[in-house]
């Protein structure tokens, strides 16, 4: 009898837990780096959610989105999108890594390669476009989702990942 009241404890915590990871929080990112991010453990935290491409005249914000990730570790998360959307990422995820690892000392988590626009996006980038209504024109788009998703900004590719308009929505969370 014990047993059964735990095991029925056990559930009813884990339909919770479940239950508390709605919207954008029930995607699971395979990485560059070989792990899994889980956004279900980010939502008490902003996420800052980027397409990148190696080979865009924009990828130097590869050295902003790093400084704004060490700078913050554990209180934001930035994550990369590669996509060859706009035919400037490299072939592989092996290249990518390499590249963003080299060049930029990469060290946020770094989403295998995918589609960010159109039918063929990932379900991510889906749900922001739908949350936004605005999808990647270009590369380094950025979204910002606040805690609990309360709210979701999109900004274009030449807003820098450390301009104003993106620090006024995160400051309130990184004390």
């Amino acid at each position: 009898m014990k047993f059964l009241l735990l095991a029925v404890f056990g559930l009813v915590l884990s339909q919770q837990a479940m239950a508390a990871c709605s919207g954008v929080y029930t995607h699971k990112i395979n990485t560059l780096q070989g792990n899994k991010v889980d956004l279900c453990q980010y939502q008490n935290v902003p996420i800052l959610v980027v397409n990148t491409a190696s080979k865009c005249g924009f990828s130097p914000q590869f050295e902003k989105l790093e400084a704004l990730s060490e700078q913050y570790k554990g209180k934001l998360l930035v994550l990369g999108f590669p996509s060859n959307d706009f035919q400037q990422e490299l072939s592989t995820n092996k290249e990518i890594g390499d590249f963003c690892k080299q060049t930029y000392d990469v060290k946020f988590p770094m989403a295998l390669k995918s589609s960010v626009v159109g039918a063929d996006a990932n379900p991510l980038y889906k749900k922001l476009k739908a949350l936004t209504h605005e999808a990647p024109m270009w590369n380094f788009h950025k979204y910002l989702i606040l805690p609990n998703a309360e709210e979701v900004y999109a900004y274009s590719s030449d807003v820098s990942p450390d301009a104003p308009t993106i620090m006024h929505h995160l400051k309130p969370y990184l004390k």
